[in-house]
């Protein structure tokens, strides 16, 4: 059974009240350090405060944390035990951190990162044959390969399913974790188009692990000469527009 919170009258409530303390939108969204535009959606019903902003924006309210997620005022009567028990659900609801559900999808993506390393293992064998291993270790195939699989390291298994909500509050363009580092000017990186982001960027890390060491040798066998001369160029440039084209679409889609 889904446990979730009523959007509008969630946003009509806030709406009275805020009135009611004679705050404007702009007023509420700087004590609450977000946009005038998050507390907008909020309003509206389009959209959902971070459980982190719960409880400072029921003080900003003079209300409590239970009369927020109600949307009404609930006077001095204490609620049944089955009303707090589902209050308290839809709160984690609304946390949404699923960590047993991304627990065991971690493990299938490893597999499928495992997969994509051990085939990048066989095609280094063609290399060894070859006598040309070193060569593509060091700038060629294999080197993209290698960060591509690197890159998948983190998508697969590292970046969280949501990132935290004040991205959905604000126009972020920017995204960190840790030594990671991700920059799309002109787009909003959100909770809407993360999981997309994620999926986009997944895709691309197998294909570029697989793929890469896979087109050089095809490429080498067939053309040499043109590949000599051209092949890294040609990969570098696969490469980075692998990498950033599907990000952009996807962030820029789903915005």
């Amino acid at each position: 059974m889904a446990f979730e919170l009523d959007k509008e009258q969630f946003g009509v409530f806030l709406s009275t009240r805020r009135r009611e303390k004679g705050y404007t939108q702009k007023d509420l969204a700087n004590r609450l350090f977000v946009s005038d535009k998050a507390v907008s959606k909020w309003e509206r019903g389009q959209s959902l405060p971070d459980i982190s902003l719960l409880v400072p924006l029921a003080e900003c309210l003079d209300v409590t944390v239970t009369e927020l997620l109600e949307g009404q005022r609930l006077g001095e009567a204490s609620l049944p035990a089955g009303q707090v028990e589902e209050l308290l659900k839809k709160t984690l609801a609304l946390s949404d951190d699923r960590p047993e559900r991304e627990q065991a999808g971690r493990g299938k993506r490893f597999f499928v990162l495992l997969a994509a390393a051990m085939t990048l293992l066989l095609e280094s064998v063609a290399y060894f044959g070859r006598g040309d291993l070193l060569d593509v270790l060091t700038g060629g195939a294999l080197f993209f390969s290698l960060m591509a699989l690197g890159f998948g390291v983190y998508f697969w298994l590292i970046a969280p399913a949501r990132i935290p909500g004040y991205y959905d509050e604000n126009r972020i363009n920017a995204y960190s974790d840790g030594p990671f580092r991700m920059n799309l000017p002109g787009v909003a990186i959100n909770n809407s188009n993360w999981p997309h982001i994620l999926r986009a960027m997944r895709i691309w890390s197998v294909a570029a692990t697989v793929g890469t060491p896979l087109t050089d040798l095809v490429m080498g066998w067939t053309w040499p000469s043109m590949w000599n001369a051209a092949g890294r160029w040609v990969l570098l440039a696969l490469f980075l527009g692998g990498l950033f084209l599907p990000m952009y679409a996807a962030a820029k889609r789903y915005e």
